[in-house]
């Protein structure tokens, strides 16, 4: 399936943790056929090439500091100018401030990039219970589901044998406090992007699979 959209979109993809928004990224990228910028890999990619950016990079994790809005902005503007972002991109992990939001918006507006803005909507407690009933295999690093993909023999590698266990990001209490995090850091960025005039969907990802929540966002897209 192609989207028929006018070029170029900047699409702005927010979800929570486990609301399946990585895989939505990976769906729409080739859906649209435009870049999928996440500002994770982009830091990870400049710290890689030794460039005076990414050595500024580099020296700012390497303090245990958060990268400043002023470089994470300037990191989304270059990735931004190259060639295979002309029709559009899909951002996911930025804007996380206003502040990086309102720089955005200055970014886009003389290149004439139109922002959409979606928000996976699921269930916390659905998160909870689909991350918790995820299991390891210490030894070899195969993943199960209790409820949808899980292994053979109950606790057991199906390849190995190995008893199953819990890591240590799939525990309740920690998926709880990501959440909260993700709540307080998030909510007031998508307040202002609400408020924007900008295009603004919320997504509601709860019950379906990935494949009928990429119909529902391609179809919100098709009508911008």
């Amino acid at each position: 399936m192609k989207l028929g959209l006018r070029p170029p979109t900047a699409l702005i993809l927010f979800g929570p943790p486990g609301s399946g928004k990585g895989t939505q990224a990976k769906l729409l990228k080739e859906c649209m056929k435009v870049p999928h910028i996440s500002t994770g890999d982009m830091l990870r990619e400049q710290v890689a090439s030794s460039g005076p950016l990414g050595q500024k990079v580099k020296g700012i994790m390497a303090t245990g500091r958060l990268v400043p809005d002023e470089v994470v902005n300037e990191l989304v503007e270059e990735r931004i100018s190259r060639d295979d972002c002309a029709r559009g991109f899909i951002l996911d992990g930025y804007p996380r401030t206003i502040a990086q939001a309102e720089q955005l918006e200055l970014t886009l507006k003389p290149k004439g990039f139109a922002q959409v803005v979606i928000h996976l909507k699921v269930d916390y407690t659905s998160i909870i219970a689909r991350l918790t009933g995820r299991r390891q295999c210490p030894k070899c690093g195969t993943l199960y589901n209790q409820s949808s993909n899980p292994p053979k023999n109950d606790e057991q590698c199906d390849l190995d044998g190995t008893r199953l266990v819990i890591r240590e990001d799939d525990r309740e209490e920690v998926i709880r406090e990501r959440l909260e995090g993700y709540d307080h850091q998030t909510r007031p960025i998508l307040e202002y992007f609400a408020a924007s005039g900008h295009p603004f969907h919320e997504v509601d990802g709860n019950s379906v699979g990935p494949q009928a929540m990429l119909q529902r966002i391609c179809g919100l897209l098709a009508v911008e």
